[in-house]
């Protein structure tokens, strides 16, 4: 007979079962983590979902609406007329759920029908792609989102009082933009540049319009200031390609990461991030905001910290972990500029 080797019992068993628990709290605990992930839109989720009001809502991706919701609050300020009444915290805040929920629920959520094909490479966790929602419920939700954001818009003109219906104006070029950036024959995001600046000006132009229209009068020059800190926005949207690279190339999409090459990109993103963001400040000075461009200057050294410390060293790694620690100093500093252009009088 051969020798066989004795089973050791562990002679701790109160330890074994303390790291057997240990072990399933770390595994609950990150499945928690990625079923959240899912459900606000970012990178590293999970599908398994069953509930088909939380696949929509992981359609809308939540966690997007943040930029927009925060526009509108930025083009507020920049009319020089909010003042905190009950009336015009409720016209904010339905201004708010016309930016974030409707509208730009409708743009990510034509965006994943349109990106379907990409996702399944890039994201197959994704609601279409993995399957947890079909086509016709998707097409449903892009029309009652559309329907009801351009609804929304009207109810606010007629609240404002508004001669020319500018908020539907808006709300309706908003929705043509998000439709030719995603869908054929334009589909504006197949173009590295003029993709990445509809995505930015969508998120940092287009609500602050709506805000300021909202409460004051829209005019040209915040138009076009608000366009020109778009293109800081352009280089928060290149952060974005990224995650898409590898699927990206194999459809032949012409990101810049694609076009340039990782590292090249990387540094095409962080100096229209900084660039911009000091030309504003800049302006500011030259109309007399001296303490509004100091801030706004202050604002920008740490997300130059961050661009430095994570994205520039690796852009493919880093690019959640340097969006979640720069980007806060970014959306701060466009409500201090829209504080200083209201102040001014713009």
């Amino acid at each position: 007979m051969s020798d066989s080797t004795p089973i050791t019992p562990n002679s701790n068993p109160e330890e074994a079962l303390n790291a057997v628990n240990t072990s399933e709290e770390i595994t609950a605990v990150a499945d928690r983590s990625a079923k959240t992930r899912q459900l606000l839109g970012m990178k590293g989720a999970a599908p398994g979902e069953s509930s088909i009001w939380k696949i929509r809502l992981q359609l809308m991706k939540p966690i997007t609406w943040i930029p927009l919701i925060w526009g509108v609050v930025c083009g507020a300020a920049s009319s020089g007329n909010y003042t905190w009444t009950l009336e015009n915290v409720l016209k904010a805040a339905a201004c708010m759920l016309l930016s974030g929920p409707l509208l730009t629920g409708y743009t990510q959520t034509i965006n994943d029908f349109y990106d379907r094909e990409i996702d399944a490479i890039n994201e197959p966790y994704r609601p279409i792609p993995s399957g947890a929602i079909s086509i016709p419920q998707v097409v449903t939700q892009i029309v009652v989102l559309l329907l009801s954001g351009i609804g929304l818009a009207f109810v606010l003109d007629l609240w404002a009082g508004h001669d020319f219906p500018n908020v539907t104006v808006l709300a309706i070029f908003g929705t043509f933009i998000a439709y030719i950036y995603s869908a054929p024959p334009l589909k504006l995001k197949q173009n590295g540049w003029l993709g990445n600046y509809a995505l930015g000006a969508s998120y940092i132009a287009l609500p602050w319009w709506a805000g300021h229209a909202l409460f004051g009068d829209l005019n040209w020059k915040i138009i076009v200031l608000t366009l020109i800190y778009s293109l800081a926005g352009l280089g928060i949207a290149i952060v974005n390609d990224f995650k898409s690279v590898e699927g990206d190339r194999q459809l032949g999409l012409q990101s810049l990461p694609v076009m340039f090459g990782v590292t090249t990109a990387a540094w095409i993103c962080v100096v229209t991030i900084d660039l911009f963001q000091g030309l504003i400040a800049a302006y500011l000075v030259s109309i007399h905001e001296n303490l509004y461009a100091a801030i706004l200057v202050l604002l920008i050294l740490p997300q130059i910290t961050f661009q430095d410390m994570y994205f520039l060293r690796d852009p493919l790694k880093n690019d959640v972990k340097y969006q979640a620690s720069a980007q806060p100093f970014l959306v701060l500093g466009m409500l201090v500029t829209g504080l200083a252009l209201g102040h001014a009088g713009i």
